[in-house]
């Protein structure tokens, strides 16, 4: 691991600016530019807020900023999975012609849709304040959530891109479970009242998103503190996956140029 962090410390800043560059190349020719990043999500808000909302009758408090919190959080972690799969494929002209530690890529992938969150997560701010909802101390806990969410996510996309490499339809693969976990992690609805209880303890403690997702609501809208004891469990699991998945890329990383 010393290796990682020498690397990362000597490459971070390409990192930064390979995310930069993109996005300022995704809104060039767009007259909304930047906007876009904010409607995408806001109107999926509204879609979900009117279908649950209102067709199914969801009794949920301040559900629109129940619905866009999940929404944001899944937003960041679908997009830098998929995209992981074929990220050495996209970055071929790079990865063949100068040396790079492949993570960094990953990295650069998570500060791009990470700035997008950012952006949502001001909207989630403006919701906040629009329908009042008070704040407590435990709004602190967003950090250690926050936290878990980007070494699960970035965990994961090592292995991904691994075997995206060797794998050509791995892509289709994730499209299907990620969009199978998107409706067993609660995004429009709540987990502990709509899912029968004994149901409940396995969706919270084996789906590390139903269980972020869920926490970040509880200390951002009920000013309620999660459960910091799974959080932490998944903290170190993720740790673990990450380890084993950056120990793949460098024992490959020189078989990779040669397959793409």
């Amino acid at each position: 691991m010393k290796r990682f962090w020498k690397d990362l410390k000597e490459h971070y800043r390409y990192a930064l600016y390979s995310a930069k560059s993109e996005l300022k190349s995704e809104v060039a020719n767009s007259y909304l530019n930047w906007i876009w990043w904010v409607l995408e999500p806001f109107c999926f808000m509204l879609i979900y807020t009117f279908i649950f909302g209102y067709i199914f009758n969801t009794k949920e408090p301040f559900f629109s900023a129940f619905v866009f919190i999940g929404l944001t959080a899944w937003d960041f972690f679908n997009r830098c999975l998929t995209q992981s799969v074929k990220l050495m494929r996209n970055n071929k002209s790079i990865v063949t012609k100068v040396y790079i530690p492949k993570f960094i890529l990953l990295i650069s992938r998570m500060f791009f849709n990470g700035y997008k969150m950012l952006i949502s997560f001001g909207i989630i701010v403006a919701m906040v304040i629009f329908f009042r909802i008070p704040l407590t101390l435990n709004i602190l806990y967003v950090i250690p959530i926050m936290i878990t969410l980007f070494v699960l996510t970035f965990a994961l996309m090592t292995h991904l891109l691994h075997y995206g490499v060797f794998v050509q339809d791995l892509t289709n693969v994730v499209t299907i479970v990620l969009r199978m976990i998107f409706y067993m992690t609660g995004i429009f609805y709540n987990i502990e009242t709509r899912v029968p209880e004994r149901f409940v303890g396995l969706l919270m403690h084996a789906n590390p998103m139903a269980l972020l997702l869920s926490s970040l609501r509880k200390c951002i809208l009920y000013g309620e503190a999660p459960d910091m004891k799974w959080i932490g469990i998944w903290f170190v699991i993720s740790v673990v996956i990450a380890i084993l998945g950056i120990r793949k890329i460098y024992k490959n990383e020189n078989s990779y140029v040669k397959v793409i």
